[in-house]
This record gives structure tokens, sequence and C-alpha cells, in this order.
């Protein structure tokens, strides 16, 4: 069974969600994917597959992301435990081709065909060091385990120079792979669409209030600014699951805002986390949009780590 695993060796984001929603992308056309991750935050216990009816209490905020998205053409499944997760999944679906591991570096009980490390442009794993004086959870020898490491987060441009000087200071070793990547951005989705339509991209706002519950929020940050002529940002720690006093000072920051061109935006895993809340009724009548990310790579990258990927599934692929 090709096992694809995708992980880093920081505390978190390096955009460990957008890289697999890439994965199942290019993967989902031709393959039956599965992913599988521990559920992160989830209240329920063992082996879960997402439906219809999953919220964020039951698989975590990005398996739910998931589900939502791809429910139709990918399972998506959580277990504490991924090899348990893994023979789960092959035994309740004999035609599946490929398992996308979620945030599985640090997992040494299953070793993945492919082991993918991000790390983050902002902070290399090779100028980092580990926690607390640090963000890294690993150290950086373990690096070596990775058969691709993928620079995320960069600039959409990126110079030759700077190319050379990042690959020559993680040196990859034979068997690695080294590619680039960056996030693009979609179209702005209203929480209430009943009432608010997505906003014009090339509108410009007197003040956008984006809030978040993530690990580095700062390129969703860098693209909002050139969208309005104030940023106020409300930080939150990770996978943060928002009370009603929180809803309530988001609300009142919004409405100390004395101007008509105004809106609220918040990451699309926030959005997860929002849905289901008995405290979101607050802001019902408020225009509150999430924004959807993806990764995409920089120049031969795209289609190098694309062949890499599914050479790898279409060579190990089981059989019967």
């Amino acid at each position: 069974m090709p096992v694809i695993g995708v992980g880093n060796l920081s505390m978190g984001g390096s955009g460990k969600t957008p890289h697999v929603e890439y994965l199942i992308r290019l993967l989902s056309p031709e393959f039956k994917v599965a992913t599988l991750s521990r559920g992160y935050g989830r209240k329920t216990k063992g082996f879960v597959i997402t439906n219809q009816y999953s919220t964020y209490e039951d698989v975590g905020d990005e398996s739910l992301q998931y589900s939502r998205k791809f429910s139709k053409h990918v399972t998506v499944s959580v277990d504490n435990k991924r090899v348990s997760g893994i023979e789960n999944l092959m035994t309740n679906d004999k035609e599946l081709d490929v398992i996308l591991l979620d945030d599985s570096f640090q997992h040494r009980y299953v070793k993945p065909g492919i082991n993918i490390l991000l790390t983050d442009y902002r902070n290399l794993y090779r100028d980092d060091y580990l926690f607390p004086v640090g963000t890294l959870r690993d150290v950086t020898n373990a690096a070596k385990r990775a058969d691709i490491i993928i620079v995320s987060k960069t600039y959409k441009v990126l110079s030759p120079i700077e190319h050379k000087s990042i690959r020559e200071k993680l040196n990859p070793m034979g068997h690695q792979n080294l590619y680039f990547s960056y996030l693009t951005y979609g179209e702005w989705i209203p929480f209430n669409e009943s009432i608010f339509n997505p906003p014009d991209k090339k509108k410009r706002y007197t003040i956008i209030i984006m809030f978040s519950g993530i690990a580095n929020p700062y390129p969703m940050k860098e693209y909002l600014r050139d969208k309005c002529s104030e940023l106020i940002t409300l930080d939150f720690p990770d996978h943060y699951v928002y009370r009603k006093k929180d809803i309530e000072f988001i609300k009142k920051t919004f409405d100390d805002q004395f101007t008509t061109k105004k809106i609220m935006v918040t990451t699309e895993k926030d959005a997860m986390r929002l849905i289901n809340s008995p405290y979101l009724r607050l802001l019902k009548d408020l225009p509150l949009f999430y924004l959807p990310i993806k990764v995409k790579f920089h120049g031969a990258d795209e289609k190098n780590f694309s062949d890499q990927i599914r050479k790898y599934v279409r060579e190990n692929k089981r059989s019967g």
C-alpha cells in the first residue's frame, strides 16, 4: 500500500493542510485516496471515518476541512494509532490505492514510502532550535529521514540567488529532492451566504479585521494588508476553540470601527471550528468571510514533484 507522510520538525504552521490538499487534488483523479490523521482536538476516540454530519469535535478541524471539500472523492479518517488506522482503511476498502498521513514525521511506528518534510521559508529548521528555546519538536538531524523537503510559504517570486542560498543551507542528501512552494488565495466565502456575496477581490476596504487561531498566520496578514487601509489582527492560539466571550470581543472590535467599508476575515481552518459553534449566531448579520488557500510550486518544481508522487503510487499500488 503506497503511504505518503506529510509533516515537519517544528511545532506547526508550515502549511501541512494545504499540501495534503494539493496531494488530494493531484492523486484523486487517477487513484482512490484516503487521508489519516490523529484528529487533533477531537473528543472522540479510536478510528473514525468522516461523514456529512461530522464536526470538528468528531474528527478535528483539519480532517473536517478535507471532508467538506473532498468527501465525494476521498475517504477522510482519524486514529490516534496510525498503524491500526492504516489497517482499518485497508480492511474497509479493498480498492484503496494510497493513504496520505497528515502530520506524521514524528510517528515512528509507520515508515511511509515517501516522507515529505515541510519547512517554513521564514523559519527554516536549520535556523531554528529545540523547544522551548525555539519551535522545533525534533532534532534537525531527523531531517535525514525525509525523501522530499519542501520549503513552504515562500514569496511568489523567488530569485535564483535565494534559491541557491536556501539549497546550500539545507544541504539535502543524495536521496532527497528539494522543492519550493508558495500560497495562493481563493474566493472569499461568506459565512452567511443568504445575506453576503463574496467581496470583489479588487475592492479596497478601509478596515479589515482578521482573527485566527493558527500557528503562523503571517502570509494571510500580508495578503490582506494590500486589500485595506488598516488591518486589525486578533491572534488566538493554534487550533483555538472560540468561546462566547471571544466572539463578543470580535464583534465589539468590529462595531468599534467607525466606517461602513469594513469586513471580518478568518482562515478556512478557523471556519471549521466556527460553523457549528452556538456563538456564531452573534455574528450572523455581519460581513464575515473565510479565505481558502492553495499551494503552488515554483517553476519546474510543479511538474517534478507531481511526477515523483504519481510514479511512486503507480509503481507501488497493491494488487487484487
